[in-house]
């Protein structure tokens, strides 16, 4: 989000800040002044998705071939001028902004709400008004950009810190992004992802030397003022009392600023006319009303400091210029030993709960589930010695199992660690107990230990290769973003729920030193935003144990070995984690990628008893037909009208194959990654099409456009799917032989309906209860969404 009310005010106030340049332009100057080098532009990727994601349709589950195609667009751009691309993506959320993650997550609720009304009332897309990006978006753009040949990076702590970081450390042309933080930092120019005209590569570069002089402040005062005005760290309320008296005492208001402009102008004049005449003199906190915020503060300023760079607001000793954020290992005897990666270590992690009974206000949830004057801007002549420290031991010694579609090099890795003792150092001002509030994670500890394996997963994340496979070994928390999914729906569990047991068995497979029965077993805190979820708490979930043939492997057998039976045991755990073991020879005989959407297809079949044989065959068509699509027939598909369960079925399903990327990565990729990305298996407006062709009872060769080659796979599929159901007691049919029981889909008629686990119920409880319930019972530990007909 940045720094609150700076975007508005540079578009009204200080538009002179903008500059308009061409980045043709500027590669050429750059080219010109260091010979031999390639211009690079880091981006942040966060912030580039909506500008990315530029098909009309968005409600039925995402436009996946288009959207491939219009990335490869924009990189052809910048490769046709002479540009490197590096991409960052966010890979964590750190304790101290969890509180704006919620935030976000919870207005996003409301707007999912708008979207699924309008939807049902209008039975048609809302306007770009109220778009609200794909599921998993973020998650696949990481591999389409890897499969297109793209340096792709997933951090290890807050993403806007690892970008700005790695654009001073490598004299990169600029930074890519829509997010004021980059105004704040003091590194390569920030270029906006809005403003950018990809035909003529021009776009705005916003120049932070121009703020400071139209504000009076200096490039190093800039952090101050951003955790005065209010950022993701320190928030807008902390220091509202003090923005207003220096509102009131500013003599120079400006009409055309807005209230929020004038507060902007009023605290940069109280820094530069009343600060300034006491710096050094006086300590921070006895010239500001920090009062129990203090550390707050402190955390907020150290924040935007990158490594080499220090605050003149922050007391210092001399020879000390290491932060908590810039803890550089400079000891070759380091018992840290890194991979070869961009790994700043400032990864927050949570402690782990091992007593449910000692987290008591916590639930716990068992259940399973060029312009000159820029050029100026862009000059950075003197740039701080940055500490580096490179492993010479990154390289395993032992075989290594990595993903084979990976051939991506990392950069020059920093390994900055938190330190309470150098913090305290560095800034005499603030109190061990301060430092303690200031960088909770100083205390953690990781859910296992540093070890071979939890190198390999750190690379993996880093690379962008995994996905949350680090995040449960490194600190045992991780989370999922909203999804588009109908709160009054009852007849559709959330994803959430539906795909828990599938992750309850990759945290009993990466967290291996847990037992079966064990009363202190670790739990996994999951921040999974789904209806009637408040987030104030994640829930608390314990693995499941899951049977593997032979016996669940271990990760050095599943990671590192090279033995020719290793393969099979990685499919054969695969399999496990969506409890599909019996399946295994029906698979097999199933053709890439098919094999694994017919994997997915069958767990949702077996899980959730509201899906039909309609369903089955808008899903199978689809797949199908989509082979045989170009992206420019997929564009100008119509649809008659959007139908809202079709949506949320959309979205279930491509969640599905997030979640496939989870258990293959945590399985040592037994499955190659192409065979389960969205754009090879899945088109939004296309099943949206075949599902309501199926709902209307149209005949299978209708639904697979009368190509008769179809025809035989299409019926295999089915056979696939509808055998391994019915192993599992589960008889896929026609809405047409629904009871009345749940046929109106409006509601549920009591809590019997569902029930979950095989032999347990929650009383009064439906399965939208169960995320923020505590849960004693062990054997309750997955969700079977199946009618009691």
């Amino acid at each position: 989000m940045g720094v609150r009310g700076l975007q508005g005010f540079v578009g009204s106030t200080c538009p002179h800040i903008c500059t308009t340049v061409n980045l043709h332009e500027l590669a050429e100057s750059h080219r010109a002044k260091y010979p031999g080098s390639t211009p690079t532009i880091v981006v942040d990727a966060m912030c580039c998705l909506r500008y990315w994601y530029t098909a009309e349709s968005w409600v039925c589950g995402g436009q996946w071939r288009e959207y491939y195609s219009a990335l490869r667009d924009f990189l052809a751009a910048f490769t046709s001028a002479g540009i490197k691309l590096i991409f960052f993506f966010d890979g964590t959320v750190e304790p101290g902004k969890r509180d704006e993650w919620v935030k976000r997550r919870l207005k996003n609720n409301r707007e999912i709400s708008r979207i699924f009304h309008y939807i049902k009332s209008k039975r048609e897309q809302p306007g770009r008004n109220m778009f609200f990006i794909p599921s998993g978006l973020a998650i696949f753009t990481r591999f389409a950009l890897k499969s297109l040949g793209q340096e792709t990076f997933c951090s290890l702590q807050e993403a806007d810190y690892e970008v700005a970081s790695y654009g001073l450390q490598h004299n990169c042309l600029g930074i890519l992004g829509e997010d004021t933080d980059y105004l704040i930092y003091d590194t390569c120019p920030y270029l906006s992802i809005g403003d950018l005209c990809l035909e003529s590569l021009q776009t705005i570069l916003l120049c932070r030397e121009k703020l400071c002089e139209s504000l009076g402040l200096r490039v190093s005062d800039l952090p101050l003022l951003a955790c005065l005005l209010g950022n993701d760290i320190t928030p807008e309320g902390m220091f509202e009392s003090f923005r207003y008296k220096c509102l009131s005492s500013y003599a120079s208001v400006k009409e055309n600023a807005g209230k929020k402009g004038n507060i902007i102008l009023a605290v940069s004049d109280y820094i530069s006319k009343v600060l300034h005449l006491y710096q050094g003199e006086k300590k921070i906190e006895e010239m500001l009303p920090l009062g129990p915020n203090k550390a707050l503060f402190y955390k907020g300023v150290t924040s935007y400091l990158l490594p080499g760079q220090k605050s003149p607001w922050l007391v210092q000793k001399p020879k000390s210029i290491i932060t908590d954020k810039q803890m550089a290992s400079l000891n070759p005897g380091s018992k840290q030993e890194v991979p070869m990666c961009i790994d700043p270590e400032f990864k927050q992690e949570v402690p782990v709960c091992t007593n449910p009974e000692s987290m008591q206000e916590v639930p716990m949830c068992m259940d399973p589930e060029p312009n000159q004057e820029a050029s100026v801007c862009m000059d950075r002549e003197s740039k701080p010695e940055v500490p580096m420290c490179t492993d010479p031991e990154s390289k395993p010694e032992v075989p290594l199992y990595t993903n084979p579609e990976s051939k991506q090099k990392s950069p020059s890795e920093i390994d900055p660690k938190c330190n309470l003792e150098a913090l305290t150092c560095t800034y005499p001002e603030v109190k061990q107990e301060d430092a303690m509030d200031m960088e909770p994670e100083i205390k953690q500890a990781t859910m296992v230990s540093e070890s071979e394996i939890l190198k390999v997963a750190r690379m993996h994340h880093v690379h962008s290769e995994s996905y949350l496979v680090y995040n449960i070994l490194s600190s045992g928390e991780i989370e999922c973003s909203n999804t588009l999914e109908d709160e009054l729906d009852q007849a559709l569990p959330s994803q959430a729920f539906i795909y828990r047991p599938v992750r309850q068995r990759v945290y009993s497979l990466l967290l291996e030193d847990w037992k079966d029965g064990a009363s202190t077993g670790p739990v996994v805190k999951e921040w999974f935003v789904y209806p009637g979820n408040s987030l104030k708490h994640p829930d608390l979930v314990r693995p499941l144990q899951m049977t593997v043939q032979g016996g669940t492997p271990s990760l050095e057998v599943l990671w590192l070995s090279q033995e020719p039976a290793a393969q099979a045991r990685r499919l054969d755990t695969l399999l496990a984690c969506f409890n599909l073991s019996s399946s295994r020879e029906e698979l097999q005989s199933v053709e890439s990628p098919l094999r694994a959407l017919c994997c997915l297809l069958i767990y949702l079949f077996v899980q959730v008893d509201t899906l039909s044989l309609e369903d089955l065959h808008a899903f199978i068509a689809q797949a199908l037909c989509l082979q045989g699509k170009s992206t420019s027939q997929l564009m100008h598909l119509q649809l008659d009208y959007i139908n809202s369960r079709a949506v949320q079925l959309g979205s279930l399903l491509v969640r599905g194959l997030t979640t496939l990327v989870l258990v293959n990565s945590a399985c040592g990729f037994p499955w190659t990654t192409s065979d389960f990305m969205p754009w090879n298996v899945f088109d939004g407006k296309l099943f949206h099409q075949k599902y309501l062709q199926s709902e209307k009872g149209y005949g299978v060769e209708t639904l697979l456009e009368q190509n008769r080659s179809w025809l035989t796979t299409f019926h295999n599929l089915k056979a696939v799917v509808c055998k391994a159901c019915s192993k599992e007691n589960r008889r896929i049919v026609g809405r047409i032989h629904w009871n009345s029981h749940y046929t109106g889909r409006q509601g549920r008629q009591g809590h019997g309906s569902y029930r979950s686990g095989s032999t347990h119920g929650h009383s009064g409880q439906s399965w939208r209860d169960q995320g923020s319930v505590q849960l004693s019972n062990p054997s309750l530990c997955t969700l079977r969404t199946r009618p009691l007909l």
